[in-house]
């Protein structure tokens, strides 16, 4: 059971992006994120989106840093990646 966080590359709203996952359950994600103060707002399904300038205390909490695709695989793996059809279909 790990936390996940990808380097932050995804522009939005004048600053880039990480995403943070787990490769377990979202139980264990939304208590990282709580203990951390990342806002519920920022919960996307399946992650958090959350600004680079979190991005060092998260991986200091206990994050650990992968590629985007080693986290989309793992995410996959664990059965909780909600897909784009599946977004849409929401």
């Amino acid at each position: 059971m790990a936390i996940l966080i990808d380097q932050p590359s995804w522009p939005a709203h004048g600053t880039v992006w990480a995403h943070l996952v787990s490769d377990s359950n979202l139980h264990e994600l939304h208590a990282f994120a709580a203990q951390a103060g990342i806002p519920r707002r920022g919960f996307d399904l399946d992650h958090y989106d959350v600004p680079e300038g979190r991005y060092a205390d998260l991986v200091a909490a206990g994050a650990v840093p992968v590629s985007f695709r080693e986290m989309i695989v793992r995410l996959r793996s664990s059965g909780l990646r909600v897909t784009a059809r599946e977004r849409r279909g929401l």
